[in-house]
């Protein structure tokens, strides 16, 4: 049978798929990017009028892509997005670096020294976690992106689905497209980072109380 020549080779190195908020880093990063935005007497008075809606989202009331566009829609909607791109390199370059998590950096460092691929699978915005990782040299990034209603204004509202959850799972799906990696790694720090976690060859989570990853059985 002649080949396809048309038909890409596979790539088939290892590759780990690291959550971004609270893996590589201490914590969220996606409330203090929006303070970084719209400076802190705005953040918190913004912050106060979203109050029912975060109640809501923290006792289980509303799902979490549902109160996430509600927060993004208050704080971002209007902004150019040339602006809100320049303050987004600027947050990944300035406070990013400030919030890293010694543990998720080694951890990534390892699989890099390894040859393996590395890829960001996050709910946090393409704004500003494209320049981040591109600085980091991840193969990469796979997140929730916003839409902008001319081109250059954003709406606020989150372009197609909140990178969460079973949606890391099949965004991770559809980047294997072409890929049959020997071994797949990943690594999370919440139930959101479960469906990933299971998927992979070797899974680990973040335990705080530990202050280690280890490997997670289901």
């Amino acid at each position: 049978m002649t080949p396809d020549l048309n038909t890409p080779e596979e790539d088939t190195r290892p590759v780990a798929f690291f959550d971004f908020d609270g893996t590589l880093t201490t914590g969220d990063t996606l409330m203090p990017f929006l303070k970084y935005v719209v400076g802190a007497p705005t953040y918190y008075a913004k912050l106060v009028l979203l109050s029912p809606v975060l109640a809501a989202y923290f006792v289980k009331l509303l799902r979490n892509d549902i109160a996430k566009q509600i927060v993004l829609k208050r704080y971002l909607a209007g902004y150019h997005m040339d602006e809100l791109f320049e303050l987004g390199k600027r947050f990944s370059e300035e406070i990013i670096p400030t919030m890293l998590r010694p543990e998720g950096m080694e951890r990534l460092r390892w699989h890099q020294e390894h040859g393996h691929e590395c890829v960001l699978v996050s709910a946090s915005l393409d704004i500003y976690l494209n320049v981040w990782a591109n600085g980091e040299r991840l193969s990469d990034v796979l997140c929730t992106s916003l839409e902008n209603s001319d081109g250059t204004c954003i709406t606020g509202i989150i372009s197609g689905v909140n990178c969460y959850g079973k949606e890391k799972l099949k965004r991770i799906h559809g980047w294997k497209a072409y890929r049959n990696p020997e071994k797949i790694y990943a690594y999370g720090d919440t139930s959101g980072d479960i469906p990933m976690i299971v998927s992979a060859d070797y899974g680990y989570m973040w335990e705080s109380n530990k202050g280690q990853f280890v490997i997670f059985i289901t």
